[in-house]
């Protein structure tokens, strides 16, 4: 098992990588359970495939485990189920020094850790990440939200948890698009200012995605340092270093809003997708070359993600992409910050980027169909 330290300033906790950690999560999380009733939140998929395993471990240890079993997707992100979880916690009389599980995806670790933000001012919670994308990306860091008409995430706080257990057997019950979808977000850290291990996914990444254990391990790990490192550095996303962790989100973002936050474009393809519009945009600019923009479409597309706007076969042109991006949560003074790359591991915060041109490049994209 690897353990991986974050190191925030007033709450450090520590990210356990490994296999057998659903079976045993009575024992990883010792000392945080003060009382008999468990609260665990969750969706029907994950508790169809590991309800029983964490239902024994928890009574073994004399723990009642208190489900709330959501419907998958991210329609579950939304005011009322915010509100009807807030409730059902109060009900439990759930206390401020007690602990509620995430059992999910970064679906259910966002609701979770949104809810346990707010009930009597603030509450733990730990992070169970069952895909890919929740253990590499959205279980570290704190960031929870919900989603409104107006965008994806724009409702939310900064709420650390007090633990993740990443467990690698649950990546072996993923649908491969699932896999893949999260296998984006691998890719980022890469991309963002570590080319060798962007060179590490480009040879390994098939394999890693086929099922290699040790790979699936490297990966998650090495994933996990990168943001835990990145988070320690700006845990609330003011000084910018933190905002490189968004490559891609802000393409995908609007084609997700597009696509109605819906199957048609899961949240990794989305990044997948805006990662590859975000480097051939920089080599449009004259920031990278060219050939170095379409090494990182050509994985993409490689393993199975997004790599062509034009594939997506939207009823849009580039100014009604433009328009989503208006809702962006970085949107500052009437400017929108973008991700672009001078380089493949040179990624670096944008302020002066025009959202007309952007929205040219978006029509030129819309229109370049794939050979």
């Amino acid at each position: 098992m690897a353990v991986i330290p974050v190191d925030i300033a007033a709450r450090p906790y520590e990210v356990r990588v490994g296999s057998g950690l659903l079976a045993t999560i009575a024992e990883n999380c010792a000392g945080r359970l003060r009382k008999r009733a468990v609260p665990v939140i969750t969706d029907s998929n994950v508790h169809a495939a590991w309800g029983a395993v964490i239902d024994k471990s928890l009574r073994e240890a004399g723990h009642e485990p208190r489900w709330r079993i959501l419907a998958p997707g991210e329609q579950t992100k939304s005011w009322e189920e915010l509100a009807a979880t807030v409730n059902w916690l109060l009900e439990l009389e759930v206390e401020r020094g007690d602990h509620i599980i995430a059992l999910g995806g970064g679906v259910i670790g966002d609701l979770t850790g949104f809810c346990a933000s707010i009930v009597k001012r603030g509450c733990h919670f730990i992070q169970v990440p069952t895909t890919l994308l929740a253990q590499v990306d959205s279980s570290v860091g704190g960031k929870t939200a919900i989603n409104t008409p107006a965008g994806k995430n724009l409702v939310g706080a900064f709420h650390q948890p007090s633990l993740v257990l990443a467990d690698l057997a649950a990546l072996d019950t993923l649908p491969q698009r699932d896999l893949r979808a999260g296998y984006a977000e691998v890719v980022k850290y890469g991309l963002i200012d570590d080319a060798p291990f962007f060179a590490w996914c480009a040879e390994n990444g098939a394999a890693m995605l086929a099922g290699d254990p040790d790979l699936r391990e490297y990966a998650v790990a090495h994933s996990v340092a990168a943001k835990a490192r990145i988070v320690a550095e700006d845990e609330f996303e003011t000084t910018g270093r933190r905002a490189l962790l968004n490559l891609g989100h802000t393409f995908g973002h609007a084609l997700e809003a597009e696509t109605g936050f819906s199957s048609q474009l899961l949240h990794g393809e989305g990044v997948a997708l805006g990662m590859v519009l975000a480097a051939r945009y920089s080599a449009r600019a004259g920031l990278m070359p060219a050939e170095r923009a379409e090494d990182v479409a050509r994985h993409i597309g490689a393993v199975g993600l997004p790599a062509n706007l034009a594939a997506l076969g939207l009823d849009c042109d580039g100014r009604g992409l433009v328009r989503h991006m208006l809702h962006d949560k970085k949107m500052d003074a009437g400017t929108l910050p973008f991700l672009l790359m001078k380089g493949i591991g040179q990624t670096y915060l944008d302020k002066q980027v025009s959202l007309d041109d952007v929205a040219v490049f978006l029509d030129e994209q819309l229109a370049h169909q794939p050979a």
